[in-house]
């Protein structure tokens, strides 16, 4: 198949990522490829070269302190110079040759110009519903040209007002370069991922310390003022903060953990950092909000539908007796990526069947 994969365009897509959606677009794009496909991927120019990119974005703005584009926040221009780079895309993109659209945007421009193009188009919703989103796809249900995914049956259900009908396919990850540690030697539990409000980093921290464990934090700061105010206040001998770490770094830090806190603050979506967990074999201990109640089950991971510390740190405590086979079990039978992009592939090649028997028609 020749397939072209619409990116978004807050970050390049490249190492090391700034979040579960480079990840997974950075690993789909190299898996498609691997499997024979021919991709082209749609994203901004620092990207990865070896995804055969198509520059629609200049990185000449990009700052790497503050993850964005325009050290003053200039955001009206931001969203301006994203709306233009879709709009050509998707101007054009019927012309590339591709049998098949793969839209990962978050975008509203794609969702709207999919009326207009002759190329049948996939969009994963990776994110709750969000205006933009469900004002583009209030026209476009009406004509049914886009086939909808949901990255987790939580999110599916959220988008259900706007999207009755929306195929799940589960994210995933690479379960052969994650190594199992069945028996951890560390004596610590770890928070990893972007330290931002979001992530609740300053509650795993709390909760750490009121269940008597020392924690590891591994991950970039990716909101400043956040960090100073609620998280460098509560450093001390028990904690230590990491930095970003490479994939062999983080995979021993976690394996060797004897619980991985997980504290989203918003109902996120998914959340790669549990399928990572799981597949080095290290039990979970987290805020039950979005995805994290879905992919979890009672024998890998202990959940509070608090934001309490202390109730957070019985579920340090509880999640720390369960069985490390049984996580590593839990993310090959479920959270595997080669299981993830057997049911993309599949769903493309219906859709271009199905184009195909209508243009014979």
């Amino acid at each position: 198949m020749n397939i072209g994969i619409i990116a978004h365009l807050k970050h390049p897509i490249r190492k090391p990522y700034m979040g579960g959606l480079e990840a997974f677009t950075h690993d789909i794009c190299h898996r498609l490829k691997a499997r024979g496909h021919q991709i082209t991927l749609y994203a901004s120019e620092l990207s990865d070269p070896d995804l055969n990119v198509k520059v629609i974005l200049s990185d000449t703005d990009y700052d790497r302190e503050t993850f964005s584009r325009f050290r003053s926040h200039e955001l009206s221009e931001d969203f301006i110079s994203t709306h233009h780079a879709y709009l050509e895309t998707m101007q054009d993109i019927d012309g590339q040759g591709h049998d098949v659209i793969f839209n990962n945007s978050l975008n509203y421009v794609p969702i709207t110009m999919a009326s207009l193009i002759q190329t049948p188009m996939v969009t994963v919703l990776h994110t709750p519903p969000i205006f933009e989103l469900k004002r583009a796809m209030a026209h476009e249900k009406k004509l049914g040209q886009i086939k909808f995914v949901s990255v987790s049956k939580t999110n599916a259900e959220a988008w259900k007002p706007f999207l009755k009908d929306c195929q799940v396919i589960n994210n995933g990850v690479d379960t052969q370069t994650w190594t199992f540690n069945a028996e951890p030697s560390g004596g610590y539990v770890i928070w990893f991922g972007r330290i931002h409000p979001d992530k609740g980093t300053h509650l795993a921290i709390r909760a750490a310390k009121e269940a008597g464990r020392n924690i590891k934090i591994a991950g970039t700061i990716a909101d400043r003022n956040y960090y100073d105010v609620y998280v460098a206040p509560l450093l001390d001998e028990n904690v230590e903060v990491l930095g970003a770490c490479d994939h062999e770094q983080l995979n021993d830090l976690i394996g060797n953990a004897d619980v991985s806190v997980i504290t989203p603050c918003w109902d996120e979506p998914f959340g790669l950092v549990v399928a990572e967990s799981l597949a080095c074999g290290t039990p979970v201990a987290g805020i039950s909000r979005g995805a994290l109640p879905y992919i979890l089950c009672e024998e890998t991971g202990c959940l509070t539908t608090s934001n309490r510390t202390d109730e957070l740190a019985q579920c340090i405590n509880q999640a720390a007796k369960l069985n490390r086979t049984r996580c590593r079990e839990r993310a090959e039978q479920t959270l595997d990526a080669e299981h993830m992009v057997d049911a993309y592939e599949a769903l493309f090649k219906e859709l271009i069947s199905t184009e195909e028997l209508t243009n014979a028609g």
